[in-house]
């Protein structure tokens, strides 16, 4: 059986399934390392213009598999500690395949949101929860720290200072009514129609421009790299540019509105 299922269920829709629902699709490398993989290749896919990301059965990703964390490639000859490192690196690049993706990326959060499937929850690009779901940072439950896989990081940032302390310092559930009112996620819906919402949503995407979906993307997350504001309106500025001279996306835009249709953009 596949860990990771690719499917196309819409046009220019792909979605990528952890199927490992038994476990709540934990975060074992046996399934990480095709997770990694397949989140390469359909970034790779120019016929892909949003992905969704989800968890088979209840679970969206638990975090490590405590009972069998599976194989790490390529150890022959590490010690203990070099081993760590290099697990601790595969995860690692889980993250950054999801956020270098040229698609905005959905997370179609159907259940738990455990430790590191947490993290991948906020490596998303758009979160859109069940009311199934909940998010736990459990690392400070288990004698360890919260703080893994970028979370430290993108927490604060999507929820602020003060709410992020309190969850990571807790280890408490943050249920899927919660995760909305503060901004975790963009929406909760019955679980039913988690999917279809998702759906919705990218087709909505697909319609704009394919640049300025991208370039769009691309300049949020520098945003919340960027030193100052007068850093990335410049960063911005350059973007803008790129796009406005070397398509005729502008021009399409304005014929439609004036012909009263959707614009067709060719870029």
């Amino acid at each position: 059986m596949s860990f990771v299922l690719v499917d196309k269920p819409r046009p220019h829709v792909t979605l990528i399934t952890l199927n490992r629902p038994e476990r709540m699709n934990a975060m074992a490398f046996d399934v990480m390392i095709p997770f990694r993989e397949a989140l390469e290749e359909v970034s790779l896919d120019n016929d892909t213009r949003v992905v969704v990301v989800t968890g088979a059965g209840h679970g969206f990703c638990s975090g490590a598999d405590l009972e069998d964390s599976g194989i790490v490639p390529n150890i022959a000859g590490l010690t203990v500690t070099n081993i760590a490192r290099r697990a601790m690196e595969l995860l690692d690049d889980v993250i950054f395949a999801v956020r270098r993706m040229h698609q905005p990326v959905i997370g179609a959060i159907n259940g738990a949101s455990i430790g590191g499937g947490f993290c991948l929850a906020l490596a998303t690009d758009i979160r859109i929860a069940s009311e199934n779901a909940y998010f736990r940072a459990a690392g400070i439950n288990n004698g360890l720290t919260a703080s893994e896989l970028g979370i430290s990081y993108l927490l604060p940032r999507a929820i602020g200072s003060s709410r992020a302390f309190e969850i990571m310092l807790s280890g408490r559930d943050v249920e899927a009514a919660e995760a909305e009112r503060i901004g975790l996620v963009s929406r909760t819906v019955p679980a039913a129609e988690l999917l279809d919402n998702c759906y919705q949503l990218a087709e909505r995407i697909i319609a704009f421009s394919h640049v300025g979906v991208e370039v769009t993307k691309r300049m949020l997350w520098a945003s919340l790299d960027a030193g100052s504001m007068a850093s990335h309106i410049d960063h911005e500025g350059i973007a803008q540019l790129y796009d406005r001279p070397t398509t005729k996306n502008f021009e399409e835009a304005v014929k439609a509105r004036m012909e009263k249709r959707p614009p067709v953009f060719l870029d």
